[in-house]
């Protein structure tokens, strides 16, 4: 009823990708977040399924993010109840994943009795001692391993030896300047010898080698293109690089423009699946992924060049369209004639993406 909605508003809601309990395996869920819980729902088709749904209660909900534990998902918040069960959630962007961490916790916080006294936010912080303007270590090389985003893994030859999946210590302090992660040369440098002493980074070839054992804390990281690291062994979260390079690596080298998540009808079986959509520019690609596998290796994609993309009408099932779907539809044609269907989660979300796609087009 009206009087109830007043009383519970939805505060959020959107897809998430929550790994089951028992089994642990990723699905992506439908979540709304009310003032005193957070409800998750299956999608059945193209539509959500009320009968299908789960609970998380929030009173003395205790929040991790980024929650850093799970290799090829940097995006993954963790949720920890009263009674001490846990819930692994996974946003399609480091945005949507702090934003719905910064709702779920606001939500939390309000309904603290006044009196009682806030408990630390379980924050996942790094180096105490190296607050520049807070930024978090662990947040910091989570940003780096980001298999979109993140610092690029290439080939170098120093002296005679050929070194793969490494970068030079250069490129992560242009890297951490260009996403504005330190303001100067010279704090980015203060902040890799972090990464590199907390042992998230190792030195890889003589110059690194050497000038690790031989300088002092602030010093060891060089702002050099020839001395060489890569990501620790234990820390290998993104795989070996050759998942990247066997898809045309070109298809995948533009820059990331937008993320989300959207329902895809499938082409033979014509049934709705939820897919991490990535659009790219320069060159302008659409790929899509399976969220309950990684966000490394496509499942299918198209180049933007000369496709067309529309709304379909709202009223009655468009032809083509197969299900029991809840509109804001869109239709993209490829310039081989393809057809793709899909549906965004909100009449918002596919205004967004048809404009950001047309302009790829």
């Amino acid at each position: 009823t009206m009087e109830e909605d007043q009383k519970n508003p939805i505060l959020k809601e959107g897809f998430l990708v929550k790994r089951g309990h028992v089994v642990h395996n990723w699905k992506a869920r439908w979540f709304v977040l009310y003032p005193d819980q957070l409800l998750y729902y299956k999608y059945d088709g193209g539509k959500r399924d009320s009968c299908q749904r789960g609970r998380i209660m929030l009173t003395d909900c205790k929040i991790s993010c980024p929650f850093l534990e799970y290799d090829n998902r940097p995006l993954v918040f963790k949720l920890q109840t009263k009674s001490s069960a846990e819930y692994f959630l996974e946003a399609c962007s480091r945005e949507e994943r702090d934003q719905w961490a910064a709702d779920i916790g606001a939500a939390v916080e309000k309904l603290r009795p006044a009196d009682s006294p806030t408990p630390s936010q379980s924050k996942t912080t790094g180096h105490r001692s190296l607050q520049l303007h807070s930024v978090s270590l662990n947040q910091v090389v989570d940003s780096m391993y980001d298999v979109h985003s993140g610092i690029k893994l290439t080939s170098h030859n120093e002296q005679g030896s050929s070194y793969s999946n490494c970068f030079s210590g250069s490129a992560v302090v242009d890297w951490l300047v260009f996403n504005q992660l330190a303001l100067t040369r010279v704090e980015a440098v203060t902040l890799s010898s972090a990464v590199l002493e907390e042992g998230f980074l190792r030195p890889v070839g003589l110059r690194s080698v050497e000038a690790q054992r031989s300088h002092g804390l602030s010093e060891q990281f060089l702002d050099d293109s020839t001395a060489l690291y890569s990501f620790s062994e234990n820390f290998k979260k993104r795989g070996s690089v050759k998942a990247e390079t066997s898809l045309s690596a070109m298809e995948l080298s533009g820059k990331v423009l937008k993320r989300g998540y959207l329902l895809k009808q499938g082409h033979k079986r014509k049934n709705w699946k939820v897919r991490l959509f990535v659009l790219r520019s320069e060159p302008g690609y659409l790929h899509y992924y399976d969220p309950s596998k990684d966000d490394i290796s496509p499942v299918g994609g198209f180049s933007l060049r000369g496709c067309l993309v529309s709304a379909l009408d709202d009223n009655g099932v468009p032809s083509g369209v197969k299900g029991k779907v809840q509109g804001n539809l869109l239709k993209i044609i490829t310039q081989f004639d393809t057809h793709y269907y899909i549906q965004a989660p909100s009449r918002q979300e596919r205004m967004d993406w048809i404009e950001a796609i047309r302009a790829q087009s």
